[in-house]
């Protein structure tokens, strides 16, 4: 019996090896992707919101370009002493620690409301503060642990296999991008009032929080950590780690960081293009064997189903790039990844007028997302552009070198969009944005440089 299903087994065995195979989904890259799918889809589900929560708690639109100046030094912060922590505690106990911090901070942007205006000295504190102060916590997972999910990955994958691997940690990482804003658009059409049924997402973004910190905890195998020795030097450290910068990341860096600095200025404000500039929901009614299903969504529902199409696009669309990076190199694939994002904000905020005689706004937004899908596309091939000429054991330290130098100089991107989005126009905020980023695209198609294993 056993040995008529053999040749079954042994062909389902085959099967299985050749899809890890093609994903590189060793032990310790499946279990981080999936503690980065859990705290993806909790994130994914709240953050893009935010700006829309800041406004409904009476926040201004510069206000919310000041939120997202704070992620971006949140971002430029993080990820040195995130990545400097991963290698020398090892990446298990580092990303338990920010998986906690990060679920904590889920809970306070959940209980905003209920804390209401603070007076303290005669200064009153506003509600929307809080969300800052969430914003703080929460990000320290994705940011905090950038160096160690990098660090996992490539102790873990050939360097010919680079951008495979990182293709299954964004895989289902955006797997997660593309269910969380479709179940917070559910959540939130549970309920008229917005500041009510974002409540109910951000109480479901505390429960995978706590789940993706329980799982990498018991499932990630730590002995095969490569731990940096030495202890931490502080500024010393800094300097060195960034003076001994592999020289094939420095024209990626500065493409990469105008490219950042152009979303910067105007990523925080997309959630307000729809529900503010376009102002559409949608309003329709569905016939399905032979039954008739009403519609009705509100324009912060629909975003979060433009998000799902966006993420839709990138799942389809950043394996096989990751495989055609094997055979064209690296720096094609990313360089195409760079132009979505350069071209992205002139498209959204002129496309759906463009495309308004033959298409209805809400189907213009849709393929409007759609192309911005095309971005994610050339990411795994980027990170592995990034971490690729590391040595073993400063996989953490480098990346943070490279995100410390990048989005430090991308902090007042956001505040500079706000300016203008509150002050001129939101059209002019979105134009100057694409103006950077393509910029920042055409530098990197004329001095960047290919990662040796990939040319």
């Amino acid at each position: 019996m056993d040995q008529d299903n053999a040749p079954d087994d042994a062909a389902e065995a085959g099967a299985m090896d050749a899809f890890r195979r093609f994903f590189a989904l060793e032990r310790d890259v499946l279990v981080l992707s999936l503690a980065m799918f859990a705290f993806s889809l909790g994130f994914q589900m709240t953050s893009r919101f935010l700006p829309e929560y800041l406004v409904a708690l009476g926040a201004s639109g510069f206000v919310v370009g000041l939120f997202g100046t704070v992620g971006n030094v949140i971002s430029a912060v993080y990820p040195y002493p995130g990545g400097a922590i991963s290698d020398r505690i090892g990446s298990r106990y580092a990303l338990t620690a920010f998986g906690l911090v990060s679920t904590l901070g889920f809970a306070v942007w959940l209980v905003a409301p209920s804390v209401g205006a603070v007076t303290v000295a005669g200064v009153t504190v506003e509600p929307w503060v809080w969300v800052f102060v969430g914003l703080l916590l929460a990000q320290a997972w994705k940011s905090f642990g950038l160096g160690a999910t990098f660090a996992v990955v490539k102790q873990a994958t050939a360097p010919s296999r680079l951008a495979a691997g990182f293709a299954s940690t964004e895989t289902f990482r955006r797997t997660a991008f593309l269910i969380g804003p479709v179940l917070a658009a559910v959540l939130i059409g549970l309920h008229p009032a917005f500041t009510v049924s974002f409540r109910y997402v951000l109480a479901v973004g505390v429960l995978f929080g706590a789940a993706g910190t329980l799982a990498q905890h018991l499932l990630y195998d730590a002995s095969e950590d490569s731990l940096g020795g030495g202890s931490f030097e502080g500024v010393a450290r800094i300097r060195a780690d960034l003076r001994d910068m592999p020289a094939p990341l420095r024209p990626l860096l500065i493409g990469d960081t105008l490219v950042r600095f152009a979303n910067g200025m105007v990523y925080v404000f997309f959630v307000l293009v729809v529900t503010q500039v376009f102002a559409v929901g949608v309003e329709t009614t569905v016939a399905v064997g032979g039954l008739s299903y009403a519609v009705d969504l509100s324009p912060q529902a629909f975003f979060g189903y433009l998000l799902g199409v966006e993420m839709l696009v990138a799942l389809l669309t950043m394996a096989p790039a990751a495989k055609l990076a094997e055979r064209v190199g690296l720096k094609p694939v990313v360089a195409l990844g760079f132009l979505v994002y350069g071209a992205f904000p002139v498209v959204l905020i002129y496309g759906p007028e463009l495309l308004s005689p033959a298409l209805s706004v809400q189907w213009a937004l849709v393929l409007v997302f759609a192309f911005s899908g095309l971005r994610f596309a050339g990411l795994p091939s980027h990170k592995a552009l990034i971490v690729g000429p590391a040595e073993r054991g400063a996989g953490g330290r480098v990346t943070g070198t490279y995100y410390l130098l990048r989005n430090l100089v991308v902090i007042p991107s956001a505040a500079i969009g706000g300016a203008l989005w509150e002050f001129v126009t939101p059209e002019a905020a979105f134009t100057l944005a694409a103006v950077v980023g393509v910029v920042g695209t055409g530098y990197f198609l004329v001095y960047g440089e290919e990662f040796e294993a990939y040319a």
